[in-house]
């Protein structure tokens, strides 16, 4: 049986085989350590193929409505990002026994922080204390930057996902965020070009990355994107379902227990 897969077009991706959609705002920890995922809803998809919106125009948020043809000036989005193995062009920084590979592609989740620390500073300074907050910190990266291994086994710590696709909303921000893909969802780009399958990346749907398909902050950096899907509906959790865990409807996300961050 084939790996679900995404489908790059001019204008938007095609979700084939039925691929679970949620929706997720990035906020601050109930003790205002850190930042994480919290889980809205599910988005109703349907069992079959579907479209999202890559260059970030469509009334219909997630999902394309055409706008990319029918909009002027009709949106080009040409990929742009390198194709060379992950591993090949990742450095990688050693500590806490561990080694954290790091290709520098970043969507700007800001999750690698915890108390004023970034997931470097622990590499390299708080040796043994921290590996556990390491671990967490990379592998809540959305984009796939951030790798980690044990330096001896060689074992790579990774969530274990079920294929899904995850719209983020960062309500510390107040701009909408990337698409989150997980779960080793085959990507293939207009040309055919099959991608390095990853665990984790992040797609561009507000159109303006230059490293497409794969958000670079853009939606932060250039000019701020609201897609009206969270911060138009009254959608953004309060503060008492976020310091519940609490989602407004949909299945809380429990991906990240095997490491807890440490209170």
């Amino acid at each position: 049986m084939s790996n679900p897969r995404i489908v790059i077009t001019d204008g938007a991706y095609v979700v084939e085989d039925g691929i679970p959609l949620y929706l997720d705002a990035i906020g601050k920890s109930a003790d205002g350590l850190h930042l994480e995922f919290r889980r809205i809803r599910q988005i109703s998809t349907g069992k079959g193929t579907y479209l999202l919106c890559r260059c970030g125009r469509a009334k219909t948020m997630p999902f394309c409505d055409y706008s990319h043809m029918t909009e002027s000036p009709k949106f080009d989005g040409p990929e742009t990002a390198v194709r060379e193995p992950y591993l090949e062009r990742a450095q990688v920084y050693e500590g806490n026994g561990l080694k954290m590979h790091d290709d520098g592609r970043c969507s700007f989740a800001r999750l690698c922080h915890y108390n004023g620390r970034s997931v470097w500073n622990m590499s390299g300074e708080f040796d043994g204390e921290m590996k556990n907050e390491q671990i967490n910190a990379a592998w809540h990266c959305p984009s796939g930057r951030l790798v980690v291994e044990d330096a001896d086994t060689g074992i790579v710590h990774e969530p274990e996902y079920e294929p899904s696709i995850v719209v983020l909303e960062d309500v510390g921000l107040n701009c909408s965020g990337p698409l989150f893909v997980r779960g080793g969802v085959e990507l293939v780009g207009q040309d055919g070009f099959v991608y390095e399958t990853q665990n984790r990346y992040a797609l561009c749907r507000c159109g303006k990355s230059l490293n497409k398909p794969f958000c670079d902050a853009m939606h932060h950096h250039e000019e701020v994107f609201e897609d009206g899907v969270i911060f138009n509906d009254g959608g953004v959790p309060s503060l008492e379902e976020w310091q519940a865990g609490a989602e407004s409807s949909g299945i809380p996300d429990t991906s990240f227990e095997e490491f807890p961050r440490e209170s």
